[in-house]
């Protein structure tokens, strides 16, 4: 089993080395000087090559590669005397723990990665997104559950009443609107229609965060706030449930098990809470657990469409701005939630299912 494990692990630890190298190369070959975005008008000769030596983007790219794995590793090199060293362990950037000193200058230390810092606000990235990511998942784990309960749900009655005119058009809605129509189109259409033509009716803001800062009263949580955007955000995944689901179900009603379930007289109902419910779930929980990676980073387009106070829109908004520190940074959060939840799933299925560990 640890053998299974330390398996896991490492091929995480190679996609999130395969995702960062891509991301750097990818964001250095954009066209845009991260100085000029920095100093803005302000910009003279004498200040954009400050910053270029502060960023370290004056050197050859192969070096600024090398640097950023070490910003981003927990255990690093630095100079710990010359502050005009691009490796200098900078006390304002790092926050670290001695572990051996290399030579008279250069020391190797355990640290918080280092994610740069935001080209516009000079604030660390990592700082935005321990204060966006927090509403983020809030969106994403309620669109998950709800899509979950009625997803299994109506894939449990669609597939019982197969080939009728419910399974048919529950079918034909969740190909359409969960499927085909773009999360930020579905965002925009919720919007409308509930938030502004039944606002009278639904009591609903057609946009706002989950908390709100008031003059008087300082922060308050907002829930009704959550509900249309999480509606919107859990349309594709609820259609992936439903279908799913009916297909499973159907699947293993067709077994021998369930025939002589059948044959011995036992209610519908029985049949399908002790015999069908447990086998057919098992697929539509491995796709449940990937959704929500998927929604941490899928939320961008919703997050944006309903003035949501989290991580997708920040991303949004550095992208306008040609603020690619926070941009790679989100991507890289992205990544890593995707892998570590991908992970703890393939470890839970090698406990349950011990033939998992051998293939």
């Amino acid at each position: 089993m640890l053998k299974f494990i330390l398996k896991k692990i490492g091929y995480g630890v190679m996609v999130l080395f395969g995702v960062l190298t891509t991301i750097f190369f990818l964001f250095n070959v954009l066209p845009g000087d991260p100085a000029t975005v920095i100093l803005g008008q302000r910009a003279t000769k004498e200040s954009v090559e400050a910053i270029h030596k502060d960023l370290g983007t004056d050197k050859p790219i192969t070096v600024q590669y090398f640097f950023y794995l070490n910003d981003l590793s927990p255990i690093s090199f630095h100079n710990h005397k010359d502050d005009n060293n691009l490796w200098y362990l900078n006390p304002k950037k790092y926050s670290w723990t001695p572990i051996a000193t290399i030579g008279e200058s250069n020391v190797m230390v355990l640290k918080i990665p280092y994610l740069r810092q935001s080209y516009i606000t000079k604030r660390n990235v990592s700082e935005i997104i321990i204060d966006t990511l927090p509403e983020t998942a809030v969106l994403a784990f309620t669109s998950i559950v709800i899509a979950s309960i009625i997803g299994i749900f109506l894939g449990i009655v669609t597939a019982i009443k197969k080939n009728t005119w419910l399974d048919k058009s529950v079918f034909t809605l969740a190909t359409i609107f969960g499927m085909s129509a773009p999360s930020y189109l579905s965002g925009l259409v919720i919007m409308w229609l509930f938030g502004y033509i039944l606002s009278d009716y639904t009591g609903l803001d057609p946009s706002g965060s989950l908390i709100y800062v008031d003059e008087w009263d300082g922060e308050i949580i907002k829930l009704k706030n959550l509900i249309l955007p999480a509606i919107t955000l859990g349309l594709r995944p609820l259609s992936i449930v439903i279908q799913l689901t009916r297909s499973s179900f159907l699947d293993v009603l067709s077994q021998d098990y369930i025939r002589t379930a059948k044959a011995k007289g036992l209610s519908t109902t029985k049949i399908i809470i002790k015999h069908a419910l447990k086998n057919a779930l098992n697929p539509v929980v491995t796709a449940i657990s990937g959704w929500f990676a998927g929604l941490m980073a899928g939320a961008v387009f919703v997050e944006k469409v309903f003035d949501w106070k989290g991580i997708g829109n920040q991303v949004v908004d550095a992208l306008s701005k040609n603020d690619l520190p926070v941009v790679m940074g989100a991507t890289l959060i992205f990544a890593t939630i995707f892998v570590l939840i991908n992970i703890i799933v393939d470890i839970v299925y090698g406990i349950l299912d011990p033939r998992v560990r051998l293939k």
